[in-house]
C-alpha cells in the first residue's frame, strides 16, 4: 500500500473522484501545510491558517499505479489556476501534491513535466508530506452521505463525468 496526499480544491469534490477508483483502499479528508499548530474547517476556510484542504489516499499500486492516480488528479481539477478551483477561491484550495515517500517525487515531477511539455502552465506545488490533520467526521465521505447538497450537485458531477470518460477502466464497477 502507498499513501499520497492531494489538494485540488474542495475536499468534498476530490474525495468523490478517488473513492470511485479501483485500488483505492481509503480516502480521508483533512488539512495539511499550514503554520498553525492545529487545523479545523472553520479556520482553514477562513484562509488564514496556511493549510490546504487535502485528501489522504491509501492505494494499492499493483491495481492503480501512481502514474494513473496522478493522471486522474491532474485530469479532474485545474492545475493551472493559483489558489482557485472554480468557485472555491483562496490558498486553502491550491493545487498541491504532498508525497509520502521520496520514491514518489520523481513520478510526480515526471507527470508535471509531461503536462508542461503539452503547453500547460502547471502551478501545482510539490512538497514532502507534513503533519496531516483529519477533517471533522461531517466532512468524511461527504457527497455519498449528502447527495442532495447543492454545492456538491453543482461541482462533483462534471468531475465524475470526466472520470468516466477518460479513466473508466480504473473505476469501481
Amino acid at each position: 500500500m502507498q499513501t499520497i496526499i492531494l489538494g485540488g480544491g474542495c475536499f468534498w469534490c476530490t474525495e468523490s473522484v478517488f473513492l470511485s477508483l479501483k485500488g483505492v483502499q481509503s480516502v480521508v479528508s483533512g488539512y495539511m501545510g499550514g503554520e498553525a499548530a492545529t487545523a479545523n474547517y472553520q479556520t482553514v476556510c477562513g484562509g488564514n491558517s496556511g493549510h490546504v484542504e487535502v485528501i489522504k489516499i491509501e492505494f494499492d499500486e499493483s491495481v492503480l499505479p501512481l502514474e494513473v492516480l496522478l493522471d486522474v488528479f491532474f485530469g479532474t481539477h485545474d492545475p493551472t489556476t493559483k489558489d482557485r478551483q472554480g468557485n472555491d477561491v483562496g490558498s486553502q484550495y491550491r493545487s498541491v501534491v504532498y508525497y509520502t515517500d521520496e520514491q514518489q517525487k520523481p513520478t510526480v515531477d515526471r507527470t508535471i513535466n509531461k503536462l508542461r511539455d503539452m503547453g500547460l502552465n502547471i502551478v501545482t506545488e510539490v512538497h514532502p508530506a507534513v503533519e496531516f490533520y483529519k477533517a471533522e467526521e461531517a466532512h468524511q465521505d461527504f457527497f455519498n452521505r449528502n447527495p442532495g447538497q447543492a454545492y456538491c450537485n453543482f461541482a462533483i458531477p462534471p468531475k465524475l463525468a470526466k472520470l468516466r470518460k477518460e479513466f473508466s477502466k480504473y473505476m469501481v464497477s
